[in-house]
Order: structure tokens, then C-alpha cells, then sequence
């Protein structure tokens, strides 16, 4: 078939296209903003990608158009395709229809953590030569691209509970249909589509109701939220973490990179790997169990992780100017906040200064729902750095003035890096936080820093 990709350069879609070209299809797409490294990615598989939504790019009438989410009525392409009839699907339906209903799916769900949950099962399943296909909402630091088809029975799968098109409202999870589901955490997000916890709480309902009864559901002890869910009903095996009867975890370093695994009481593994932070502990707990549950081993398994590298951005280590490091992290919710903060408080001791640099982008935050979790969430920065965006809707000033710590806030980027640079002290940590890219503040505070040691 010849398949067009509306919103081609988000990594779910641009996953879509490399798997959609690994089954024989003629791919092309299109985006309103094309840039690397989706971009360079589909570039390099020879994927065609024209800028912007102009209806000419379809007055040749591909066979069907997978629609992404972002694009919703009004659109000038999709309004092309309704007025003349061509074929269209959402990408996460297109993905059960010619994927996913013949594999054994471990889909990893839940508000925190699936990125780095399902990189850690797609890589413990790669070594072990499952030869699985995969779809993660993130390059996985162990591969350079996002997304394959694979040979194998199995495939691994991100599964976000956002909704999938402007025509299907249902979560995206919904057309997964897993084997294994990992449930990490829920929590109130999305709030641009979700009125509230319960309905988010009713999405997860839907997807328990799709894991056959001889699947298997992972999911903490103690998450009251997922408790309440899986209490609407629950057909499926369960086992817990965190758990005297299921699987748990016990530091061995502070910082949480080396750890050993219990099950059942009895310790059944060890790990010692590059990433930090409990949360990040949790994660790999998660993964070892849903790797048990398809016939890997746990000390083949914890093996694994040892090599294990996390997606970019989460915690990453940006650059290091002298003696003061700059880090980089995707966190977009005061619970991601609090856990990457930390992490990185475990990692660089009580001796060192972190300074907090945050960009409440994401649509939950912007909306202001956690607008008061977001000054508790900076408890462990030594200094608070708040950027003040164009169009949100409340004051981030409110937050600095709730911070127990010396806090300031600009809605100046350049006045903001002056001032970030202007407090630095040798030894220091920054550490940016945002899921978009943050007016390249990174760059400018490095340059900054230059330009001062000269």
C-alpha cells in the first residue's frame, strides 16, 4: 500500500513509518514542525516528509492516511480526506490490525516511567535474542531508533494513556491488547483531555478488562489509585512489588544503582547499573518480573541491565563546563520533579549545590492543576530557577514564593540564564527541566559560561 502519515515527526508516529516501511509499504508524511532527530531518523530510512498540512500533498489519493493526534478538525488535510472519502485509521489501531494481534505485547502503562520501564524489557528481551519488536516513545539509549518491526513472537510497547485521534477519544493502550501489562503508578495528568483522576482511573478499567486470564498484570503493592482500579474488576493473574509475597528491592548504594531483587522474600538477583534514583530501582523491578513472566531468567535479566543505557533526557548528564555539571530531564509533573531531584541529590551528596531550572510546560502543569504540588516537589534544590512562559495561565511567581529555598523566576529566557549563570558557584549542579526544549537554554547557559571565563 501507499500509506501518508499525518503528524509523521512525533517519535510514536515516526515509530509507525519505520514499521509500516519494514512491511513492504511505500511510507510518506508530513508535519508542521520537521526537525531532527525524528527528522534525520525518517531521512535516513528514505521517508519522505513535506512540511505543513497544504491538501496537495494528497490530491494524489494514497491508499489510507494514518492520522496522529495532534491534528484535529479543521486542519486543512484532514478536512481533504473527510470531503473525499480516502481511507484514514488512527495509528494505534493501524498498529493492532497488522502487528500487534499476532504478538505476545508487553505494554508498559502508567504516568511515570514508561519510557525507561519498557527501554529496560526491550533491552533485558535483546539480549537474551528474543528478537522483539518494539514501539517506545523515546529513542531507547541502547538502539538508535525508536521503533522495529522484529522477527520474534514478542513486542514491547510504551503504552501512553493519551487519546489517539480527533475520531477515537479511547486511550491509545486501548488497542494494545497485552499479555504482560506493567501498571508503574497513576496519577491525575493529561489534563487537557482528562476532567479528572476517575476518568483516567476508567481508561486504565478498560485496558485490565483486555489481558486474557492466562496474562499477566504487574503493578506496586502500594498505589492506592491502581488498587481502586484493579478493584473494578480483575480477570487476569496479578503479582505486586514492593511486596513480601511478590517482588521487591533493597538499596546497596545510596544512590540506588547497585540494588539487590527479592521475590517471594528469598533474594533472587543482583544490579549494578549506570542509572540512579529509586524510582529508577522500581522501574528495573518492573521489568525483570514482566521479563520472568515471558522465560528469562532473573540473573539473566539483572545481567542484562548491567549494560543497560536510559533514553535521552532522563537525567542526562548534558555537559560539564569546568567543575560544574549540567544536567538535562524530561520531567513534566511535580512527582517526576520530586523523583529526578532525588535521584540526583543521591547521585552528587550533600556537599554539592543543585540548582533547579524548570519550564512548566507540559499541558497538566500549564493548566496550573498541579500548580501546588510544584514548590514541595523542588524540596531537594539548593536554588530555584522558574521560567515564566508567554501564554500560561497563572503566575509562577506564586510557586517561588511557596519555595523554602532561595527561588527566582523570569519571563525573560536571557535574563533568566543571566541570572542562573550569576549565582553559579564551583562544584555546582544545574539541573533543566522540561519536555519540550526550552528556548535552547541549555546552550545559552554553557555559552554564558564561556563567554564569562574568558
Amino acid at each position: 500500500m501507499r500509506i501518508h502519515i499525518l503528524g509523521i515527526c512525533g517519535t510514536f508516529m515516526a515509530g509507525i513509518a519505520l514499521i509500516a516501511r519494514s512491511l513492504g509499504h511505500t511510507v510518506t508524511g508530513s508535519d508542521k514542525n520537521v526537525y531532527p532527530p525524528m527528522s534525520t531518523l525518517l531521512e535516513k530510512e528514505n521517508i519522505q516528509v513535506i512540511e505543513g498540512y497544504d491538501p496537495s500533498q494528497l490530491t494524489t489519493a494514497p491508499d489510507l492516511v494514518i492520522i496522529g493526534n495532534a491534528m484535529s478538525r479543521g486542519n486543512p488535510c484532514v478536512e481533504y480526506i473527510l470531503n473525499n472519502n480516502i481511507p484514514y485509521i488512527s495509528a494505534p489501531q493501524w498498529l493492532h490490525d497488522n502487528v500487534l494481534k499476532d504478538r505476545w505485547v508487553i505494554a508498559v502503562a502508567g504516568t511515570h516511567g514508561k519510557t525507561t520501564t519498557a527501554g529496560m524489557v526491550n533491552w533485558i528481551l535483546e539480549q537474551s535474542n528474543y528478537q522483539q519488536g518494539f514501539i517506545i516513545g523515546g529513542v531507547p539509549g541502547n538502539f538508535d531508533i525508536s521503533a522495529r518491526l522484529g522477527e520474534g513472537n514478542f513486542f514491547v510497547i510504551e503504552a501512553d494513556e493519551y487519546d489517539c485521534s480527533f475520531f477515537d477519544k479511547r486511550s491509545k493502550f486501548m488497542h494494545y491488547c497485552p499479555k504482560t501489562l506493567i501498571l508503574n503508578n497513576l496519577e491525575y495528568d493529561h489534563a487537557d483531555i482528562f476532567d479528572d483522576l476517575n476518568a483516567i482511573q476508567k481508561q486504565f478499567h478498560h485496558l485490565v478488562r483486555l489481558v486474557p486470564s492466562k496474562g499477566l498484570i504487574i503493578s506496586p503493592q502500594d498505589d492506592i489509585n491502581l488498587k481502586q482500579v484493579l478493584a473494578k474488576g480483575c480477570w487476569s493473574e496479578q503479582i505486586n512489588t514492593e511486596s513480601a509475597t511478590g517482588w521487591d528491592a533493597k538499596k546497596v548504594s545510596n544512590d540506588a544503582s547497585h540494588f539487590t531483587v527479592y521475590f517471594n522474600n528469598e533474594i533472587v538477583g543482583e544490579v549494578k547499573y549506570s542509572l540512579v534514583g529509586e524510582h529508577n530501582m522500581h522501574n528495573a523491578l518492573m521489568a525483570i518480573a514482566a521479563a520472568r513472566n515471558v522465560g528469562i531468567t532473573v540473573k539473566d535479566a539483572c545481567n542484562a541491565l548491567s549494560s543497560f543505557h536510559n533514553a535521552k533526557r532522563r537525567l542526562e548528564l548534558y555537559a560539564q563546563i569546568d567543575s560544574i555539571e549540567l544536567y538535562d530531564d524530561f520531567a513534566h509533573h511535580p512527582t517526576a520533579i520530586l523523583a529526578t531531584l532525588e535521584a540526583l541529590r543521591s547521585k552528587v551528596g550533600s556537599n554539592k549545590r543543585i540548582l533547579a531550572v524548570l519550564e512548566p510546560r507540559s499541558n497538566t502543569m500549564k493548566l496550573g492543576v498541579s500548580k501546588d504540588e510544584i514548590a514541595p516537589s523542588l524540596g531537594r534544590a539548593d536554588e530555584v530557577f522558574i521560567y515564566q512562559p508567554e501564554h500560561l495561565p497563572w503566575l509562577v511567581s506564586d510557586v517561588v514564593d511557596e519555595c523554602i529555598q532561595p527561588a527566582h523566576w523570569s519571563g525573560d529566557l536571557d535574563l533568566l540564564v543571566e541570572m542562573i549563570v550569576k549565582t553559579l558557584k564551583p562544584n555546582d549542579v544545574i539541573l533543566v527541566m522540561s519536555n519540550g526544549g526550552f528556548g535552547g537554554i541549555h546552550q545559552k547557559i554553557i555559552d554564558k559560561l564561556a563567554k564569562n571565563n574568558d
